[in-house]
């Protein structure tokens, strides 16, 4: 009688996050964030209108001085061009949502340095085409049996002509 080997158990998959928590802590550390979850939440904390033209960069924190409490950090921000200027004003709003979310007073300064953002912006989706375009185009197209091939031709010849 053959043996067959035994049945393997149960697969646990784990979440990929939990798998590189190491490797990525290491780095954030590097950087002075002592979690990633000001980089990570930055559009929450901040708000979509300032996470669009800023990311946080690094935390820089001032050597402790024996017998002086601990100074807060200063957050730099990488902000994208000409909103340096927008994002400065907003500056008190800034630290009053990053340290409200640390829940102290960790953040006593913004610094800004002015570069292109890390992530890609997402495309823009182009507009539909002009209704009255796309019944020009449907006329030419001559006689095909399946109205949402059709509709589907007619659209994609007007958005070409558009272009």
């Amino acid at each position: 009688m053959a043996k067959f080997p035994p049945k393997p158990g149960p697969i646990s998959a784990k979440p990929l996050g939990i798998l590189l928590n190491d490797v990525f802590a290491e780095a954030y550390a590097k950087q002075g964030f002592a979690s990633r979850e000001l980089v990570t939440r930055w559009t929450q904390i901040a708000g979509p209108e300032i996470a669009a033209h800023a990311e946080p960069l690094k935390l820089q924190w001032p050597r402790p001085v024996e017998g002086q409490p601990q100074e807060p950090a200063t957050l730099v921000l990488r902000v994208e061009g000409p909103m340096v200027l927008e994002i400065q004003h907003s500056a008190d709003v800034i630290l009053e949502r990053v340290n409200r979310f640390f829940g102290w007073s960790a953040v006593g300064k913004l610094a800004f340095r002015q570069a292109p953002l890390s992530r890609p912006r997402r495309p823009v989706r182009p507009s539909p085409p002009d209704p009255k375009l796309v019944a020009k185009v449907a006329e030419g197209l001559g006689d095909i049996e399946d109205e949402e091939l059709k509709t589907a031709l007619a659209r994609l010849g007007a958005a070409i002509k558009r272009n």
